[in-house]
């Protein structure tokens, strides 16, 4: 009788316990130390660096910025031409610069208004220029392809336009010509400002033997 209560008194004894405690506690302290210290690197630590393949794209994007201007890029003969189209239908022109204007088609700014005031010679002009560099499509400079084979599109005209994008400079380019300005928004119409006319080989003939008369 005197035994059991000897035995049980050993087994809840609470020196029997304390190693495994103190065992349990140093463990616990351990981990959480190990966490403080995760904690602290990770809070102490820079960003990770890009990686090397995104620092490139970000470096190629602010590099190849396409250019961009106001309605005021167009001038008063490519407003015109713009004007032609339908408002309500989704078009992409590449028109002339006014430059471009000026040296090619022999056209300035005064010609918008005498085309206003019935001018039909100026008119005829402007609408042959409009059929070959207008595309019955909308087509941002973002919508290019900076590598890779031309994007092929077919003007109102039926002219082929091969147009791709400068990768360097981030300009347009239609048919070996490059654009000036890019993206301008005109309701439905698209307008990118080039640096040269898009006519086909008979209507470039047809100012040749003018300029040469």
């Amino acid at each position: 009788m005197n035994r059991t209560p000897t035995r049980r008194k050993r087994r809840l004894s609470p020196a029997s316990t304390q190693p495994r405690l103190l065992a349990v506690a140093i463990a616990f302290g351990s981990t959480l130390l190990f966490l403080v210290l995760v904690l602290v690197l990770l809070s102490t630590s820079p960003p990770p660096a890009p990686s090397s393949r995104l620092a490139r794209g970000r470096r190629s994007s602010a590099s190849t910025a396409l250019p961009r201007c106001g309605d005021a890029g167009l001038g008063e003969l490519g407003d015109a031409m713009v004007s032609m189209l339908p408002k309500d239908l989704p078009f992409t022109v590449f028109v002339p610069s006014p430059g471009s204007f000026r040296r090619v088609l022999k056209l300035q700014g005064s010609n918008a208004s005498a085309a206003a005031e019935g001018d039909d010679n100026t008119s005829a002009v402007l609408s042959r220029v409009l059929g070959f560099s207008a595309v019955p499509r909308r087509l941002l400079a973002a919508d290019v392809p900076p590598r890779g084979p031309a994007r092929l599109l077919d003007s109102v005209s039926g002219l082929r336009i091969r147009a791709s994008r400068d990768a360097a400079r981030g300009a347009v380019v239609v048919n070996g010509v490059r654009s000036v300005c890019a993206d301008i928004v005109r309701g439905e119409t698209v307008v990118h400002v080039v640096a040269g006319v898009l006519m086909d080989a008979e209507f470039e003939r047809s100012f040749a033997v003018e300029s040469d008369g």
